[in-house]
């Protein structure tokens, strides 16, 4: 599976404590999911390119080849569509991030029992053992898990899919605000902007994330 690489804005990952805030409760919104659920083909796109690369992330955590991980992410965005359906955010913790990683998961392992019902000279017995090491996973790890990393791949690839309907001032302004934390008096200087631009530019990118991924 091929995905856009990051832009030029994204050459610098956010990982200060202002960028690690903003992305803390990174999620998926209702109303995205609620799209989904209604087989809004823009918004099922949208999940694609969204959750592939996270997808292909965790099938590598679990031992996957690379020639495997396009089929099992096949079956996992197969799953999804029959069953997105069902997806419930009944208490505050629960994550679409986790449902998904979940069934990702359970498709990983479907894939580790397939092979281990090959003879050992095909691949048989290494997949018993990878089936092994997968099925150690504890119940709450392959229920959330929604870790830093996790949670700054999806950031990032959130960030990437909006890039292109901003300004690049405006872009700028979000960016050395609300990742970099600079204080907008500064970054208005800095961009020839007056500040109360600068504090526009941040709210306007921040609920378009909220729109399409969750209160952020």
């Amino acid at each position: 599976m091929r995905y856009a690489p990051l832009g030029a804005a994204m050459s610098s990952s956010p990982t200060d404590s202002s960028s690690q805030a903003v992305r803390s409760s990174l999620g998926t919104s209702a109303t995205f999911i609620g799209r989904v659920q209604c087989d809004d083909p823009a918004a099922w796109n949208r999940l694609v390119r969204l959750y592939g690369p996270l997808i292909e992330r965790w099938c590598r955590q679990w031992g996957l080849q690379s020639h495997d991980i396009d089929d099992v992410a096949q079956e996992v965005f197969q799953a999804v569509a029959t069953h997105v359906s069902d997806f419930r955010k009944e208490r505050a913790h629960d994550r679409f991030r986790g449902w998904l990683r979940v069934i990702t998961r359970n498709k990983v392992l479907d894939h580790f029992r397939r092979l281990g019902r090959e003879p050992a000279g095909a691949g048989g017995s290494e997949a018993v053992q990878k089936f092994a090491a997968v099925a150690e996973v504890s119940a709450d790890d392959s229920r959330e898990a929604a870790d830093d990393e996790d949670k700054r791949l999806l950031f990032e690839r959130a960030l990437d899919l909006i890039r292109h309907e901003f300004a690049e001032h405006t872009w700028r302004a979000f960016w050395r605000t609300a990742v970099d934390g600079v204080a907008a008096p500064d970054v208005a200087a800095e961009l020839a902007m007056t500040s109360g631009a600068v504090r526009v530019a941040k709210s306007r990118v921040l609920k378009r994330l909220r729109t399409e991924l969750g209160d952020l």
